[in-house]
């Protein structure tokens, strides 16, 4: 399944699988102190702007009802979070997030992205996006999921959606430029071609080993002097071929590392890269996990490391090198 057409099936079925408890335990949390110990934040990039070194992904309230999105939002802020990213293909998480953002929108950084290729497209997606995120800009507006050379050539072309990307900045809609990627390939070109801010790729451990996707992508970015944001940190495999039309995890379309000691060693190994901050899966449980890492984070000890590689031989990665077709 195709990670759109899984994004579709997800807006069907994930308000069924929502956890009444841990709604309240967010509304709880949302009205208590600062903890004493917030999430760390990194330098992205050239931009000097610092982001929590963990992201709030908008998969997150995609379908939830609006108390419960504005309930985890608030926990997000309350917990250090100044991160969020968004995009139009995420169902109706951006009239979601909007919402649930609004009084905290001055003291974070947001960013969204654009399927659109061409101009015309790309402008209209930026000028919907600004109208439900109820914002007058974006800190980051990103091209979404580049995985062809195709996809790089139009956007960069005439009439490409970087058309779009520069007025809107000259306009103060949007600050910095960037785009994410499922492709090696497309990745290094895409940073030789354009002096991109920032960018948003896969980086976890079955990937680096098994697939070798990632190291090339972080060492460019690293030359460039990019601000480095992560995805998949918690992601591990596929989904078996029976389980792809119905599985457990209704908002990842891969399956995730294993709740929670895995998926606690995964996101530490991520966050020992030299990234700025990486999103979690859309999964409210991984999301809060995630937070609960991030507060207490320390890089992972060799014996650590050594048992999470270890369960990595053999494992099919999500991504393959040479798919930029």
């Amino acid at each position: 399944m195709k990670r759109r057409e899984f994004l579709k099936q997800a807006g069907l079925t994930a308000a069924a699988v929502a956890s009444t408890t841990q709604l309240r335990a967010a509304d709880s949390a949302a009205k208590g102190a600062t903890p004493t110990h917030p999430i760390a934040r990194r330098t992205l990039g050239k931009t000097g702007e610092r982001l929590s070194i963990i992201g709030f992904g908008g998969i997150v309230v995609m379908n939830e009802e609006t108390g419960a999105a504005n309930n985890i939002v608030a926990e997000a802020v309350d917990r250090g979070i100044n991160y969020f990213d968004v995009a139009p293909s995420y169902g109706n998480a951006q009239e979601r997030l909007g919402q649930a953002l609004e009084p905290y929108r001055k003291s974070c950084f947001l960013a969204c992205k654009t399927d659109g290729r061409m101009k015309d497209d790309s402008r209209a997606d930026l000028e919907q996006s600004l109208k439900l995120l109820k914002t007058d800009h974006v800190d980051l507006y990103q091209f979404h999921a580049l995985t062809k050379r195709t996809d790089l050539d139009k956007v960069l072309g005439p009439g490409g959606a970087i058309e779009t990307m520069e007025a809107a900045k000259k306009e103060g809609k949007i600050r910095f430029i960037g785009f994410s990627v499922h492709s090696a390939e497309t990745a290094l070109a895409a940073m030789d071609r354009y002096n991109f801010d920032t960018i948003l790729f896969p980086l976890n451990w079955v990937l680096f080993t098994q697939a070798g996707f990632g190291p090339q992508i972080l060492k460019r970015a690293m030359e460039k002097k990019m601000g480095i944001l992560a995805l998949k940190g918690m992601a591990k495999t596929t989904w078996a071929a029976d389980q792809r039309g119905s599985h457990p995890e209704p908002k990842c379309w891969y399956q995730p590392a294993v709740f929670p000691e895995e998926a606690s060693l995964g996101l530490r190994w991520t966050l020992s890269h030299p990234i700025t901050a990486t999103i979690p899966p859309g999964d409210e449980r991984y999301f809060r996990l995630a937070m609960d890492v991030a507060q207490s984070y320390k890089p992972l000890q060799a014996h650590e490391e050594q048992a999470l590689l270890s369960g990595a031989h053999g494992v099919e990665p999500i991504f393959h090198l040479g798919n930029d077709v």
